[in-house]
């Protein structure tokens, strides 16, 4: 299977303001990549490219005063097949977790195992453990919280998201990931390009999403709250704790976001792609920081 994917973003920044993006495809995918363009930007700046301590690949440079336009394209390769079930999968006792995955039961900013550790051995402490657990959270979560693009607010934790009963992608992805961990269970934040594939198309894709990894039995498995079902075409960008270790864009000062377009499909779908696929808005989106 072909993948289409790419995005155009622009902000509005009112002084020349530095930027850090993560928005290249992640490089256990790279080898997937059949053709790309280049990172576009408008006007032209300068690129730094780094890796973070989480393995995501990052770009830093400064966006003029006024602001900046990026624009990508890509096909990638893809098996077709759909997110790998394992309903045999067992929890790995704490003290037999690799060093570098501890960090995945510890509460981060938008993950308050604090303030929700009773709730989820309430809830969880009496389902098996392993996948049954992992899954018990997951349709927890998906039936607790309502979906709307307009329930998007970038402060949002997970323990507020309980509350309220609402959110985006993220918010539940937050939700699952803060039961995981107070149960000892590792889990981690994943966002990436995630388009109507295998699916009915949704009538305002967003092609861009948020979902989980748990680490059961030595090995991480995709989780996707917000939507519970096996997926077919996920292309993973950045995994951290959270939210606040993978934003698209983070600016070290005020910018507004001007355009959104966001846009992965089947390539023998839509030979050429769709001039109004994706989504093109004019918000804050808690994607962005």
């Amino acid at each position: 299977m072909q993948i289409r994917l790419g995005y155009e973003i622009a902000i509005e920044c009112e002084r020349p303001t530095h930027v850090v993006s993560l928005l290249d495809i992640h490089r256990e995918r790279q080898r997937d990549i059949q053709r790309q363009t280049r990172l576009l930007t408008s006007p032209t700046v300068p690129l730094t490219c780094y890796v973070d301590g989480f393995g995501n690949a990052c770009r830093r440079f400064m966006a003029p005063e006024g602001g900046v336009r990026l624009l990508y394209d890509a096909v990638v390769s893809d098996t077709g097949l759909p997110d790998e079930v394992n309903t045999l999968a067992g929890e790995t006792p704490v003290e037999r977790l690799p060093s570098d995955v501890l960090v995945y039961l510890l509460g981060s900013r938008y993950c308050e195992t604090d303030h929700l550790s009773q709730k989820a051995w309430d809830l969880f402490g009496k389902v098996p453990g392993g996948w049954a657990r992992a899954q018990a959270i997951v349709d927890y979560v998906h039936d607790c919280l309502s979906f709307s693009y307009g329930y998007a607010r970038a402060t949002r934790t997970a323990a507020q998201a309980h509350d309220e009963r609402v959110g985006v992608c993220r918010d539940f992805a937050h939700l699952a990931i803060t039961f995981c961990r107070c149960m000892n269970m590792p889990a981690r934040y994943v966002n990436g390009f995630l388009g109507d594939i295998g699916v009915p198309q949704d009538p305002a894709p967003m092609d861009f999403s948020a979902w989980m990894e748990v680490y059961l039995d030595g090995k991480w498995y995709t989780f996707d709250p917000r939507h519970n079902v096996p997926r077919i075409g996920r292309v993973v960008i950045a995994r951290g704790r959270d939210a606040t270790d993978v934003p698209l864009l983070h600016s070290f000062g005020p910018h507004r976001l001007a355009t959104f377009k966001v846009w992965t499909y089947e390539q023998e779908s839509h030979p050429v792609r769709p001039p109004d696929r994706g989504i093109d808005r004019t918000l804050t989106t808690p994607m962005l920081a």
